[in-house]
C-alpha cells in the first residue's frame, strides 16, 4: 500500500508527472511525422494507411490492460508501460521502411493505451485521497505536454535534429522522469484474479457512450479543424491553424482551470450537461456563421465543451460499485476510443456525399446526444 509518510501532495505531483510524460511522448511522434514520411518516401496514402497501426495497437491493448492491471496493480503496469512507450518511441525514429514502421506503431499504440488505462486508474485512486474533483486538471498536464511536446518538435525539426536523437533525448527524460516518480506512487497490486473481459454494467456502458460520443467531436477537431478553416473559412493561409490551436488552447485550460472547480461546486452530471451543450453549439455556430471570428469562438467553446468530458467520465468510470477501477476504465475506454476511430472516415464519407459543414452538423449531434445520455445517468 501507499507508504504513510509520503503526503498526498506528493502523489498528485508524482501521478501529474506520469501524465505528462505520456503526453509529451505522443506529442513528439506527432510533431515528427512529416519528418519520417519525408525520409521514408511515403505517400500520403501509403502514410494514412500505416498510421492506421497506432489505432489497432490501441483496441489490441484495452482488453490486456484491464485484464492485466488486475494481476500487477496500475504502479507497476504504468512504470513498465510508460517506459515501453518511450522505448517503442526511439524505434519510430529507427524505421527503415513501411512495414517496420507499422511493427513499431503497433508496440507504440499498446504501450500507449497500457499507460493511460493504468495512469488513469492511479489519477482516480489520488482523486478519491482529497475526496474533490482533481481528475480533469491530470488530463490538463496531458494537453499542456501536448503543447510543450509540439514545441520541442518544431525547435528540433529547425535544428535539422533528426527524429531518431530527438526520441532519444525525450526517452532518457521520461524515464529520468519515472524513476524518480516511481516511488510515490500509490501500490495498488492485489491477489484478484478474473476473466479477460467483464461485460459492464448499465452505468458503465451509458458512460463509455458519453465518451464515445466526446471523443468522436475530439477526433472530428483533432483531423479536421485545419482543413475546415482552409476550405469553409477561407481566412489568410497564415491563419489556417488559427482554429484548431484556439481550440486545443480551450481544451487545456478547461481542465486546468475550470472543470475540477465546476464538477465539486455543481457535480459530474452537470458538467456533463453543460459540457455537451456548449460542444454543440459550438460547432453550430461555426457551421451556421462560417466567418473567421464567429468560427474562432465556436471552436473556443468545443474546446471549453469537451476539455471536462473524458475526465469526469473516467473519474467516475473509476468509482464503480461493480468492477475493479482499471477493469472499468478499460471497459469505458473500449467503448469511447472507437468514437475516436470512426469520426475521422465518418466525417470524410459526409463531406464526400454532401458538403464538410453537413458531416459538422452530426457531430454537433454528438454534444446534444450527451446533454440526453448525460442526463438519464446517474452519477
Amino acid at each position: 500500500m501507499q507508504p504513510v509518510n509520503l503526503s498526498k501532495k506528493t502523489l498528485r505531483l508524482a501521478v501529474g508527472a506520469m501524465f505528462f510524460m505520456a503526453g509529451l511522448c505522443f506529442a513528439s511522434w506527432t510533431s515528427r511525422i512529416a519528418s519520417i514520411q519525408q525520409n521514408l518516401g511515403l505517400s500520403v496514402t501509403g502514410l494514412g494507411a500505416i498510421l492506421s497501426a497506432l489505432p489497432v495497437g490501441l483496441m489490441i491493448s484495452l482488453p490486456f490492460s484491464g485484464w492485466i492491471i488486475t494481476k500487477i496493480g496500475s504502479r507497476r503496469l504504468l512504470i513498465i508501460s510508460l517506459t515501453v512507450y518511450g522505448l517503442a518511441l526511439i524505434t519510430l525514429g529507427l524505421a527503415q521502411n513501411g512495414f517496420q514502421l507499422v511493427c513499431c506503431l503497433l508496440l507504440y499504440g499498446f504501450a500507449s493505451n497500457a499507460a493511460n488505462i493504468s495512469v488513469n486508474t492511479q489519477a482516480v485512486y489520488t482523486e478519491s485521497v482529497y475526496k474533490r474533483p482533481i481528475m480533469a486538471s491530470f488530463h490538463g498536464l496531458w494537453s499542456l505536454a501536448g503543447f510543450t511536446g509540439a514545441g520541442i518538435g518544431a525547435y528540433m525539426i529547425g535544428k535539422g535534429v533528426t527524429p531518431f536523437h530527438h526520441f532519444v533525448l525525450i526517452t532518457i527524460i521520461m524515464i529520468i522522469c519515472i524513476i524518480i516518480a516511481a516511488r510515490s506512487l500509490h501500490d495498488d497490486k492485489t491477489a484478484s484474479s478474473g476473466p479477460i473481459f467483464v461485460m459492464p454494467d448499465s452505468s458503465l456502458i451509458k458512460l463509455g457512450v458519453i465518451a464515445f460520443c466526446s471523443m468522436m467531436c475530439e477526433g472530428a477537431m483533432f483531423d479536421w479543424s485545419t482543413i475546415y478553416f482552409r476550405d469553409i473559412v477561407h481566412p489568410d493561409k497564415a491563419l489556417i491553424g488559427a482554429g484548431f490551436a484556439c481550440f486545443m488552447g480551450a481544451m487545456a485550460s478547461g481542465r486546468l482551470f475550470i472543470a475540477d472547480w465546476f464538477a465539486h461546486r455543481y457535480g459530474i452530471k452537470r458538467i456533463l450537461q453543460v459540457s455537451g451543450s456548449l460542444t454543440a453549439a459550438g460547432l453550430l455556430i461555426a457551421v451556421i456563421f462560417p466567418n473567421f471570428y464567429t468560427a474562432i469562438g465556436g471552436f473556443l467553446l468545443v474546446g471549453l465543451g469537451v476539455s471536462s468530458i473524458v475526465p469526469m467520465v473516467y473519474s467516475a468510470a473509476g468509482k464503480s460499485k461493480t468492477m475493479a477501477p482499471g477493469v472499468a476504465l478499460a471497459a469505458v475506454s473500449t467503448i469511447g476510443f472507437s468514437g475516436f476511430l470512426i469520426a475521422p472516415p465518418i466525417i470524410g464519407f459526409i463531406a464526400g456525399l454532401a458538403t464538410l459543414r453537413a458531416s459538422f452538423i452530426l457531430i454537433a449531434c454528438m454534444g446534444i446526444s450527451i446533454v440526453v445520455v448525460s442526463s438519464k445517468t446517474k452519477l
